[in-house]
């Protein structure tokens, strides 16, 4: 089946980041938020991120002006989906509202659409589940910066069709991806490692072993990590971190237990990058 049309769903931080690669990669791309402010902001930044890829010479402006003559955007729902040939929902983690928009997806969607969330550790199959079309729907897992980041993890649900995986991982390619096949499992492969990872390094600050910047700096040059993992939580903002530890916590077990700091830090409303402050202030 061939993909021409793409919706996203949510200009949050992924979901630009998604339209912004569905668009680079030729295909025709809607982005829908119920706020068109929240999308004006979305797509300028669109803009702005393809305008600094054409300065580092990384495309030309051809290429740039192609890709977002692609873009579209809408606070309308139906008008999003109801002709696209794959949808990739981004909304926040939140297993009920997800499940909630893929019954609407369901409803409005032709047969043949393939619907795929963007999700770090939810379930494809309990999604699915809440739809007609099990086989069709897929979890991709992308990672911010999404324009940046060559990984997407796509994970199958117990009732993916072969179909299905092959035709998400041409997608994904064809946004300039690298891809890795995990079969569903709480937190798939790379959010496990990293909440063990990002959790740890908060019971150090907690326990005083280091400053936070210390910690971020012996990752980085003792473990070749290109970013701290106290400076990824305030990326990936301190609220999703601690939702993806509650869900561990609840299925995988105490290791998973999230550190009191970080509990308190999210309380207090530092987030991170998006509010200005988190572990750092910006």
């Amino acid at each position: 089946m061939e993909i021409k049309k793409i919706a996203v769903l949510g200009s949050g931080v992924m979901g630009r980041g998604v339209a912004h690669v569905t668009a680079m990669g030729g295909f025709e791309t809607t982005l829908y938020d119920i706020s068109e402010s929240q999308l004006e902001r979305a797509t300028n930044e669109i803009r702005i991120n393809m305008e600094k890829g054409v300065k580092r010479e990384l495309y030309s402006k051809e290429v740039k002006d192609l890709a977002l003559s692609n873009l579209n955007r809408t606070i309308n729902f139906e008008e999003a989906v109801s002709d696209a040939d794959f949808v990739i929902e981004a909304v926040p983690e939140d297993i009920k509202l997800k499940c909630e928009i893929f019954q609407k997806l369901d409803e409005i969607c032709k047969s043949h659409v393939i619907l795929a969330t963007n999700t770090s550790t939810m379930s494809p199959t309990e999604i699915g589940g809440v739809t007609k079309r099990p086989d069709r729907v897929i979890a991709m897992h992308f990672f911010n910066p999404v324009f940046k980041m060559k990984l997407v993890e796509i994970i199958r649900g117990l009732e993916t069709s072969d179909e299905t995986y092959q035709t998400t991982e041409k997608v994904a390619k064809q946004m300039g991806k690298e891809t890795v096949m995990v079969n569903e499992a709480p937190g798939f492969v790379t959010s496990r490692v990293s909440a063990l990872v990002g959790n740890e390094a908060f019971r150090m600050l907690e326990e005083g072993v280091a400053s936070p910047v210390d910690i971020d700096k012996a990752i980085k040059l003792g473990l070749n990590y290109p970013m701290g993992p106290l400076e990824l939580g305030d990326l990936v903002g301190l609220d999703t971190r601690l939702k993806i530890l509650n869900y561990l916590h609840e299925t995988l077990g105490d290791r998973y237990r999230p550190s009191p700091l970080m509990i308190k830090y999210v309380k207090a409303g530092r987030l991170g990058r998006k509010v200005g402050k988190g572990v750092y202030d910006y």
